[in-house]
Order: C-alpha cells, then sequence, then structure tokens
C-alpha cells in the first residue's frame, strides 16, 4: 500500500543522571514527586520495561519498588504499579496520579515519616535523551511488516512508549503512520495493543503477527 511519505525508525541513546534529591521516607518521597522534572517521572515510570524488554519487572515503577523493598509496605507498592500509563498521554497526570495514591495511603493512617534503613534512600535520576535515526525507512505498509523484526529494542520503545507522551496524543507513531497510508485496521490493531502488559520482545512479535494476519487474508 502507496503512502505519503516513508516511515523512518528512530533510536536513541539515554545519559541518566542524579538530580540531587533523595528521599528517606514517603512524605519526602511526596514532596521531592511534586518538584522534580517531568524527564525524572518519566525514568521512573517507564526505565524498568526497556531494562527488562524480555520479562516483566515484579512492579512496573521505580516508586512502587522502592516502598515495598525499603519502606516494607504492603499496599502501597501495588497501588502505585497499578497506575494505568497507557490511560495517560502526558507526564502532569501521571505525576498526579501517583502523588494522588500516595495521599490517600497517608491519609488511611500511613506513617510519612519512618524512615528506610540507611543507604537505601531513593535517588531521583532523569535521563536526558538523543535521537537519532536508524537507517531503516518503510516505503510502503507491507515493507513496514517486514522492517520490524530488524527493529531495536530501544527503537521500539521510542516510537511505542515515549510517541503518545512526547507528542501529548492517544496513539503511538506506528498507528499514527498506518493510518495516515489508509491502513486504518490494521493501524487499530497495532493501537489496540498493550505495551505495559508485554515485553518488548513480546510487543514486536505481535505487531509482526497482525502485519502477517493481514497479509494472509
Amino acid at each position: 500500500m502507496p503512502c505519503p511519505d516513508p516511515f523512518h525508525f528512530y533510536t536513541e541513546r539515554r545519559l541518566v543522571r542524579l538530580t540531587g534529591r533523595r528521599a528517606r521516607t514517603l512524605g519526602e518521597l511526596q514532596r521531592h514527586l511534586r518538584e522534580v522534572s517531568g524527564a525524572s517521572v518519566f525514568y521512573h515510570t517507564h526505565h524498568a520495561f526497556l531494562s527488562h524488554h524480555f520479562q516483566r519487572p515484579v512492579f512496573d515503577n521505580d516508586f512502587a519498588s522502592w516502598t515495598k523493598e525499603a519502606l516494607q509496605e504492603t499496599a502501597l507498592p501495588e497501588q502505585l504499579a497499578a497506575v494505568d500509563l497507557l490511560s495517560f498521554t502526558a507526564i502532569r497526570p501521571i505525576r498526579e496520579a501517583l502523588i494522588a495514591v500516595i495521599e490517600r495511603h497517608l491519609a488511611a493512617g500511613a506513617s510519612a515519616d519512618r524512615p528506610c534503613p540507611p543507604g537505601d534512600e531513593f535517588h531521583f535520576c532523569e535521563s536526558q535523551s538523543f535521537v537519532m535515526p536508524t537507517g531503516l525507512v518503510a516505503a510502503t505498509t507491507r515493507d513496514f511488516f517486514r522492517t520490524m523484526a530488524r527493529v531495536s529494542n530501544v527503537s521500539l520503545f521510542f516510537h511505542f512508549f515515549e510517541a503518545r507522551l512526547r507528542l501529548g496524543r492517544t496513539t503511538n507513531d506506528f498507528s499514527a503512520w498506518l493510518a495516515a497510508c489508509g491502513d486504518t485496521q490494521r493501524a487499530r490493531a497495532v493501537d489496540r495493543l498493550d505495551p505495559y502488559l508485554v515485553s518488548l520482545d513480546e510487543l514486536r512479535q505481535q505487531i509482526i503477527e497482525i502485519g502477517d494476519t493481514q497479509n494472509a487474508a
């Protein structure tokens, strides 16, 4: 199927740095979460999906993991991990949702001042991305699905996870391009995939299978 413009696959390199902020208690975590950059919120809610590209982590974000391991909380980690990241198209509402979970937990009687053991403090990080082309280009939708097997996990993460939050829209780069090509059926099929429920390797395979199914038909 001809397309008005080819799809250029991009990748990125990340420079991760400490912000100088750290939390020892749940109250401090809440305060810093209000004040850190959006890049820090994105890093702590999403980097595990790229780091564990072949498997799902038990808890999907660093805040959930830290409250479980360092503060020995029970219900709170599950509540933080249950925040539906797919339902957001910007970082600010993700930040607000996480803060709201902590506020409800504190309002229910949890301690805001109980410290974690020394050395287990939460260190806020943020990453700066340097985006570059991969050299992979798809001129048609058929080319696109054939090329998908060669796309790296970093490129997949960039186009699927970051696209929505980067551009403030409800879809990913792949679905947007397929729709622009007039391939609305496969665009919708790709858009229905939930990247937060599978590994990146599984996500790639699901996209390839959507192409294979439609080609067979």
